[in-house]
């Protein structure tokens, strides 16, 4: 009761309270920015990680000699690896793409239709009747991004110029051939959306003058975080002759770029909740000054140590708390209407918020971890009862002899 009726505005002490309700706002911002950006980050890790790994595979089994031509035997021993769930042969070039007067660089992965069917993150997003066009020979399924740039839709044709076909007497020339777009696919990253084009593995075989090879086999687990313990059996079941590249190795460097820059955000917004419960040390000590004559009244009156420290404690903990619990139901509900909020701002303003030739994603990602969350929590109520501690200490400390004889 006495702690809570100090909390309260009076004429005399109002600067008191005005530094308490600071430093609330500071801890319920400080918590929200950091619940916030982690869920965030974690989204944007999540949203990557689904994206590149739907589109590329888990692991990649590649000949140490060039091409695999004995693709499909290696393929039937790879996928009797236990937690091994999809092997596909897959053919990779990178060509210039033209049509309507607009160039573009593009990569060309030859797939087999049904292979192409069983991969989910790109027959969910396909444009109606693609996967029934996508069997014939002279016709490739191009990125949404892609299309648009170049103004393509299903039954226009796109020219795709390798730069080594045929050899003649005179030199390599380049291999020129017009296909027909058979529809359009979109998996919402934007590098993969504006650069791949699909291509059956037959035609891409005789496009590139592959014979009856293939680049390579991707392949899928059931646990793409444990890709690295099963990539030696999978590379046992191959044979010494090939070598399997896991997700972890072609992308270490952008998703080890993400943790660096979470971890960094993390301590930078943590220290927001720093500053905070700073503030509630130095408002709590202005108000014990300010109290003293209580203090030294109810310290006659029988008071002991512990009820005055008490008494500052459970002021100093309620800003804390009340801080805390408000920026939790901020994060938790900026988190859970984070694009509808940003369309809003960018109507508002009119401008590109969140520019996906920039961040790759066509939204923004929020994914909440409850341990992240009951960690900031935890930091934040444990920084604002640690800050009560001194002032708290110091109001039982307090002399009542000397505290009255001023007053």
């Amino acid at each position: 009761m006495i702690a809570l009726r100090y909390l309260r505005p009076t004429r005399r002490e109002g600067y008191v309270s005005v530094i308490s309700i600071f430093s609330l706002i500071g801890i319920a911002i400080g918590v929200a920015a950091l619940i916030i950006v982690l869920s965030v980050m974690n989204g944007f890790r999540h949203e990557l990680l689904g994206r590149i790994l739907g589109l590329n595979g888990h692991a990649v089994v590649q000949n140490l000699g060039g091409n695999m031509t004995n693709y499909d035997r290696i393929a039937a021993r790879v996928r009797k690896v236990p937690e091994v769930t999809r092997v596909t042969p897959i053919i990779d070039g990178q060509v210039m793409a033209s049509a309507n007067g607009v160039n573009s660089g593009v990569l060309v992965r030859g797939i087999r239709p049904q292979d192409l069917k069983n991969l989910g993150t790109v027959s969910n997003s396909l444009s109606g009747g693609a996967l029934a066009h996508f069997g014939h020979a002279d016709s490739v399924i191009v990125g949404a991004r892609l299309a648009d740039k170049m103004r393509l839709y299903a039954g226009l044709p796109i020219t795709l110029i390798a730069p080594r076909g045929n050899v003649t007497p005179f030199g390599t020339t380049p291999r020129v051939k017009s296909y027909a777009v058979a529809g359009t696919f979109r998996v919402g990253m934007s590098e993969y959306d504006q650069t791949f084009v699909f291509m059956p593995l037959e035609e891409a075989q005789l496009y590139f003058n592959m014979d009856n090879s293939v680049s390579g086999l991707e392949v899928m687990v059931t646990d793409p975080d444990r890709v690295n313990d099963i990539a030696n059996r999978i590379a046992a079941a191959a044979g010494p002759a090939y070598r399997v590249v896991t997700w972890q190795d072609i992308n270490s460097s952008l998703f080890g770029a993400l943790q660096v820059e979470r971890n960094v955000m993390a301590l930078i917004l943590g220290l927001i909740v720093l500053v905070a419960a700073l503030n509630i040390i130095s408002g709590l000590i202005m108000l014990v000054k300010d109290k003293a004559g209580d203090i030294a009244i109810l310290r006659t009156m029988g008071a002991r140590r512990g009820a005055i420290m008490r008494i500052f404690f459970i002021a100093g903990a309620s800003i804390g708390v009340i801080g805390t619990m408000l920026g939790l139901i901020i994060g938790v509900l900026f988190c859970a209407y984070i694009e509808e909020i940003r369309q809003f701002l960018s109507s508002l303003t009119g401008t590109t918020l969140f520019d996906p030739t920039i961040y790759f994603l066509s939204r923004i990602p929020a994914e909440m971890d409850p341990r992240e969350v009951a960690f900031v929590v935890i930091l934040a109520l444990s920084l604002s009862f640690l800050a009560t501690l001194y002032p708290s200490w110091r109001a039982a400390r307090l002399d009542p002899v000397e505290a009255l004889r001023y007053e």
